[in-house]
């Protein structure tokens, strides 16, 4: 057993694209054509995780999350650095980078074009 990809819809599909490989690393990977949408993979090339964004034909105003949802969590080398390239960007932080002393690290959180939770977690060096 593997764990292959998480998927989410997205309306913007320029926008998430900037967010997660400009900013967070992922690589674009292949791209998918169905019936009704476009599926652009995003792959993590350290892991081979992959994100699927969906972009459908026929967008609803708004996309609605289950109420189980948290976050997704990446691993970076240093809070300091996304912050300054987050600025160049022009993304704010949700909830600004702070030492979590139960891990022992900062962790910081900020929200995809989508409105999707993101951890960032810093590396122990």
């Amino acid at each position: 057993m593997q764990f292959l990809h998480s998927m989410i819809r997205v309306k913007n599909e320029e926008a998430s694209i900037k967010f997660y490989c400009e900013l967070l690393g992922l690589k674009k990977g292949k791209r998918i054509r169905l019936e009704d949408c476009f599926l652009q993979y995003l792959t993590d090339e350290k892991t081979g995780i992959e994100l699927e964004l969906t972009i459908n034909d026929k967008t609803p105003e708004k996309y609605e999350t289950g109420n189980s949802f948290g976050h997704f969590a990446f691993l970076c080398e240093n809070l300091d650095k996304i912050s300054e390239k987050m600025e160049k960007l022009g993304y704010k932080w949700e909830i600004e980078p702070f030492y979590m002393k139960e891990v022992k690290t900062r962790i910081s959180f900020l929200l995809d074009p989508d409105g999707n939770s993101i951890e960032l977690i810093e590396s122990i060096n």
